[in-house]
């Protein structure tokens, strides 16, 4: 079995849907292979019915890309099946990337319908880049998200993805740490996340270190004996108050503050938090440790961690495991890829998909997307698809509108317009340089604050609004008529 690499330097072409291959060999041997196709891949709905998503996993598909290729042992696969016509497979043993890409950043506030990855290119490369796309950006962009929530919960307390041995397969936990990362957690569990992709990886004792020992006391004073600068001990193997917090101030007292340390903390794993916390913090300032962090775990969400909050928790970290590297709550993200346009000629003809559900509806053609901030705050008041052609000049009023309510209209005055997407590849070449993880999670911050509080909201937040411009409407509109008539 083949090593993979967690920066996928290996190459995963085959990690793929068997159906884009099959539409590969059938457009080679219709003679359309190389048509120019532009393909979007975009998002329904905001997972949790929250105010917005992150972007994440962009670093990934480049690496995915950048080593695509068809190797002996592919091919001899493919051609095992028996549909697959001798002349496509030479030309996948050939095989090199020629496609244009363009992205929205990683760290980007993200919101739904807007294309999020372009990608322009013949038709069997543009198709079959799909599943790894989908892939990769659904499942960091989902793990991000639910970081970003759990982390504004705990109001600027840091919180520790604790993860690892609950994700959904190896992939899933080392690069799920990575999206919590850039989602605002402050370190991991996970060694090889720390070792790979530089997310700060921590961890002191597990209740079996408690237990190996004849006593509790005796556990304590072994690992602060080799660990004094950074002591911090689980107190919840036995009892939280009688025992574990007691035992853990006198190992404080007698193992490391006469070596010149402070003790680092305590943790609690189970129980009531909110109680155990304050009974805890009221012990351990009364034996002369009010520096001492209170690290709590179990089972934890941004809605346990506001409740306790609420209660008066005293808290300063929190490790968040199960409910965010799965995103328990809502564990899909439900992104999509679809074909908006095909050139003939060199004109760009702009395609759309029609549905009775309305939600499916595709925006057609090669676009672009603006966000407009107001100039006075910085805040984002919306974001707005264009057609490719198209530019928002900021030096003068603009108008907007809601695209399924048409009188919802707004003038916007005293703004700029950012255009969000970048090119990532230009014809076949990475033209990007990938920002280093702890930029991406700097970035992802600040423009996260550029958002309103009330687009923030866990329930029912403010819709912020995706528009379309008047011209690509239009398209829009004149195409759904033409379709509608078949």
């Amino acid at each position: 079995m083949k090593k993979i690499n967690w920066n996928q330097s290996e190459n995963l072409s085959m990690l793929t849907d068997f159906y884009e291959l099959t539409m590969g060999n059938g457009y080679f041997e219709n003679g359309i292979g190389d048509r120019i196709a532009y393909f979007d891949m975009f998002f329904r709905r905001v997972p949790e019915n929250g105010g917005f998503a992150i972007m994440a996993g962009l670093a990934q598909v480049i690496e995915y890309i950048n080593n695509l290729k068809f190797e002996d042992d592919d091919i001899e696969f493919l051609r095992s099946k028996g549909i697959f016509s001798e002349d496509f497979l030479k030309y996948l043993k050939d095989f090199k990337f020629c496609c244009d890409i363009w992205a929205i950043p990683e760290g980007t506030p993200i919101f739904p319908n807007e294309p999020i990855i372009t990608v322009r290119g013949p038709v069997i490369q543009a198709q079959f880049i799909e599943t790894m796309i989908l892939l990769t950006i659904n499942h960091q962009s989902l793990i991000a998200t639910k970081a970003n929530r759990i982390v504004r919960a705990a109001q600027g307390r840091p919180v520790l993805e604790f993860g690892t041995r609950r994700a959904q397969g190896y992939d899933g936990a080392v690069l799920g740490a990575r999206a919590a990362y850039i989602g605002g957690c402050a370190g991991t569990a996970c060694a090889i996340a720390d070792r790979d992709f530089g997310v700060p990886a921590s961890g002191t004792m597990a209740h079996s270190w408690v237990q190996l020992f004849p006593s509790e006391l005796e556990a304590f004073r072994a690992y602060a004996r080799v660990y004094p600068d950074n002591c911090v001990l689980l107190v919840d193997t036995y009892n939280v108050l009688k025992s574990g917090v007691p035992n853990a101030i006198k190992v404080f007292k007698e193992e490391v503050v006469p070596r010149g340390f402070r003790p680092k903390g305590i943790r609690i794993d189970s129980g009531d938090i909110a109680y155990l916390s304050k009974e805890a913090r009221k012990m351990l300032d009364e034996a002369g440790f009010p520096d001492c962090k209170i690290v709590v775990s179990n089972s934890l969400d941004e809605y346990i961690i506001r409740d306790i909050l609420q209660q008066g928790a005293q808290v300063d970290i929190f490790g968040v495991g199960e409910r965010l590297i799965t995103s328990k709550t809502e564990p899909v993200f439900g992104g999509v890829y679809k074909l908006v346009a095909v050139e003939e000629n060199g004109t760009i003809i702009p395609k759309i998909k029609m549905s009775e559900n309305v939600v499916k509806i595709t925006n057609p053609g090669y676009k672009k997307v603006f966000r407009l901030f107001d100039r006075k705050n910085n805040k984002a008041i919306a974001d707005v698809i264009v057609n490719a052609g198209e530019v928002i000049d900021d030096s003068k009023p603009y108008e907007i509108f809601d695209p399924d309510h048409t009188w919802k209209r707004k003038t916007v005055t005293d703004f700029y317009a950012k255009e969000l997407q970048v090119q990532i590849f230009d014809k076949g070449k990475c033209v990007y340089k990938v920002p280093e993880i702890n930029e991406i999670r700097d970035y992802c911050r600040e423009q996260i604050n550029t958002l309103w509080d009330e687009v923030l909201r866990f329930e029912n937040p403010h819709k912020y609004y995706v528009d379309l411009s008047e011209e690509l409407w239009n398209i829009k509109n004149k195409l759904l008529k033409e379709h509608t008539l078949l």
